[in-house]
């Protein structure tokens, strides 16, 4: 088959990623602490292996993969979980799917292999089986409460009180004690449906992910001299954790970032608006000058 350089660059490029796909997938294999896990990710790297050799076959040229693309993958299934980090990478693969489109009139198989490997490999990602996902409605409990509820207090005792260290204080407590609270809820409430050791793993996600935010929130407050000060602080860092972990659900579930990032966020802004007004209603109230 005759090829032009334009068509010959595109394949290559494609050739180049099946081979990236390749040992990001077949390092996460290696890695892998779940027998079954592990054979599902070499499948997916065996297929993008035979995918890079039928492509080498066309150019008859030899392609290393993207060292730095395998690194940062192999980086994120670390840090976020294995999940997370495979589906990132299928979703930032739109322009290889735009080159599959593209090369199909001159190469007929290329539209075969397309839709043989999204098809193939989505069922195969689905059946993945990892802790982290398993406990997102659970850590989204810890984190939903803790935000909402830690986020309008220290709106409202900045308002009320006006210091920052004794704020701090109030905080600590009361996150630390509401975390063990909310743990113990969560416990009780899996163990009502389920007798398994599920309800206590529930139960600690719950509370580790209610505790990671109530210092996040807090930190502000031992840092920064001023309440008024330390409170745009902790507000901004409550829309990271919410833009961080529905980025998180998005991509690890699929489901709608902007949706989810919203209705999060105009929780929260409703209960600091209604907690300033309270805060500034009992300092003038009760006078309160600390």
């Amino acid at each position: 088959m005759e090829m032009n350089q334009d068509l010959i660059t595109k394949i290559l490029f494609i050739q180049k990623n099946e081979i990236t796909e390749f040992y990001v997938y077949s390092y996460l294999a290696r890695v892998s602490k779940e027998e079954n896990n592990s054979k599902i990710l070499q499948k997916i790297g065996d297929d993008e292996l035979s995918h890079y050799h039928y492509w080498k076959n066309v150019t008859g040229e030899e392609v290393k993969p993207n060292r730095l693309k395998v690194f940062f993958y192999n980086f994120i299934a670390r840090l976020f979980g294995i999940t997370f980090s495979i589906k990132l990478m299928e979703k930032g693969e739109q322009k290889a799917e735009a080159f599959y489109s593209e090369i199909e009139k001159q190469i007929p198989e290329a539209r075969k292999i397309l839709m043989e490997e999204q098809s193939h490999e989505n069922s195969l990602i689905n059946l993945i089986n990892e802790e982290k996902l398993n406990y997102a409605g659970s850590i989204v409990l810890g984190l939903n409460d803790a935000l909402i509820e830690l986020t309008g207090a220290l709106t409202g005792l900045t308002f009320a009180i006006q210091n920052s260290k004794i704020i701090a204080l109030a905080g600590l407590i009361t996150g630390i004690a509401a975390s063990f609270s909310m743990a113990a809820s969560n416990y009780l409430s899996e163990k009502a449906k389920d007798e398994s050791k599920k309800s206590i793993k529930s139960a600690i996600y719950t509370g580790v992910a209610y505790l990671i935010t109530v210092f996040l929130l807090v930190m502000p407050y031992l840092i920064l001299p001023t309440a008024l000060l330390a409170l745009p602080f902790t507000i901004v860092i409550a829309l990271l954790i919410i833009l961080v972990f529905n980025f998180y659900i998005s991509v690890a579930k699929e489901f709608s970032f902007k949706d989810r990032f919203m209705e999060m966020v105009m929780i929260n802004l409703i209960v600091i608006i209604i907690t300033i007004s309270i805060g500034t209603l009992v300092r003038k109230v009760f006078g309160i000058e600390l």
